[in-house]
């Protein structure tokens, strides 16, 4: 009987220290979450993968490991001429950029749960919301004082601002962004875009006389802050159907009277977007963020991303300076090898062309692990995708989603986040989510 007892103590002991060691053992001296070693293998693959995906894709880029399995270097070739200059140091854009391929990783992946789109339900959420956040959305007009009255902000955001949000993650499944490179003129890419089940264009692109090079779907349109003034004209560009508008930056008053007083009856949302810290900037990257929110699978058309490319030229009208091309084709190439998005160009020009050595999805999601331990983002270590919510908030008097026949796949996704609906926080340092919950 005493060596029954003294068993049951063993037992019970270990298994005291087995939750113990589950609670607090995760975690090093430094308070920094272990790696396992099954995440760090996939570390090194999707390190290693990537390097060779750049060699046999990137055109002649190529990547270089840093100091660890985070850290990679594309470097453009020697003979490469660079062409654009920094308006303020006059200074070439140089031919090699740095990039941390565990905060890509953490960040895309986080998107693919989230919805960019700005909903009343999120700044209700917020703490603070109307008064600091949905103020600077509307421009800090002076007589909303920081939304101190607050019928008078939720009015001026009203034509713009949906309840809850109107599309979700894996709603649709191929998708095309569509970009303003001159280069599309090379290829007579429009009967392949037209193809796919939404297309996603930008600012104020036509249509009209180039269908051949550019197709003549289009489902989404996303607008920077000087296109959203010519809402107008915007709006006039698809003349077959309506698209959804999505502003970028802020609302302006002039953008509400054209709502009301045109009418303009496409759909308007604005954008809510993830931080990518030092990523390529401007509206294409935000067109492929928006894409990857709502859709499987995202093949990008009319991005300089090919040698000898040209300064900002556009298909429809003259060059203008614009963001570094090189910076901006280094990263889309590292979207590329993450399996993110895959690239179409004058260079790679094939529909059937194989992206070689992408990781597989239970690579990048080990990956994904082990990058939100070492970032230190929030829920860093638990499966349940809930964990990464900074801020949570239960359903208020929510009215169901009206998206006729949601497919399989978003259907399974609204079950794994439990109902869940997931908002990026911008600027939160542990980069974690603002949910609402059933």
């Amino acid at each position: 009987m005493r060596l029954l007892h003294i068993t049951f103590a063993f037992a019970l002991a270990s298994g005291l220290a087995a939750i113990l060691i589950y609670i607090i053992g995760v975690t090093n001296s430094n308070g920094i979450l272990e790696i396992w070693e099954e995440e760090l293998e996939a570390l090194r693959m999707l390190h290693t993968g990537f390097k060779k995906c750049v060699a046999s894709n990137g055109l002649g880029l190529k990547a270089v490991s840093g100091k660890d399995y985070c850290d990679v270097m594309i470097q453009f070739p020697d003979d490469t001429v660079p062409k654009w200059k920094d308006p303020k140091t006059g200074e070439l854009e140089g031919l090699s950029y740095t990039f941390n391929l565990c905060e890509a990783v953490a960040t895309w992946e986080q998107v693919r749960n989230s919805t960019t789109i700005l909903t009343k339900e999120f700044i209700d959420a917020l703490p603070r919301g109307w008064e600091d956040y949905a103020w600077r959305r509307i421009n800090k007009g002076v007589q909303l004082n920081q939304c101190k009255n607050k019928t008078l902000c939720m009015e001026k955001l009203s034509l713009v601002l949906p309840e809850t949000p109107p599309y979700v993650p894996h709603q649709f499944d191929r998708c095309a962004v569509i970009g303003n490179s001159g280069d599309l003129l090379k290829t007579r890419f429009g009967n392949e875009i037209d193809g796919y089940d939404a297309v996603l264009r930008e600012n104020g692109a036509p249509i009209q006389n180039f269908t051949e090079f550019v197709g003549k779907k289009s489902t989404f349109r996303l607008l920077n802050r000087g296109s959203a003034k010519a809402l107008d004209k915007v709006a006039e560009l698809y003349e077959t159907g309506r698209e959804v508008l999505l502003v970028k930056t802020t609302i302006h008053d002039i953008m509400n009277r054209m709502i009301r007083e045109i009418p303009i009856l496409n759909p308007v949302y604005l954008m809510l977007g993830a931080s990518f810290g030092s990523a390529a900037k401007g509206t294409g990257l935000k067109a492929l963020e928006f894409a990857l929110s709502i859709c499987d699978s995202v093949d990008m058309y009319g991005f300089t991303v090919d040698p000898g490319y040209k300064e900002w030229t556009r298909y429809f009208s003259e060059s203008r300076q614009g963001h570094t091309p090189l910076h901006g084709r280094a990263y889309y190439q590292m979207m590329e090898c993450l399996g993110l998005v895959k690239i179409h160009s004058p260079m790679r020009a094939d529909p059937k062309r194989v992206v070689k050595w992408l990781p597989s999805r239970s690579t990048v999601a080990a990956a994904k692990t082990a990058s939100d331990k070492l970032l230190g983002r929030v829920g860093a270590g638990f499966k349940n995708p809930l964990a990464a919510c900074f801020i949570t908030k239960k359903q208020i008097r929510r009215k169901p989603k009206s998206i006729p026949g949601l497919r399989k796949e978003a259907a399974e996704h609204q079950k794994y986040v439990n109902g869940a609906t997931m908002y990026p926080l911008e600027h939160n340092p542990g980069h974690g989510q603002l949910c609402t919950v059933p």
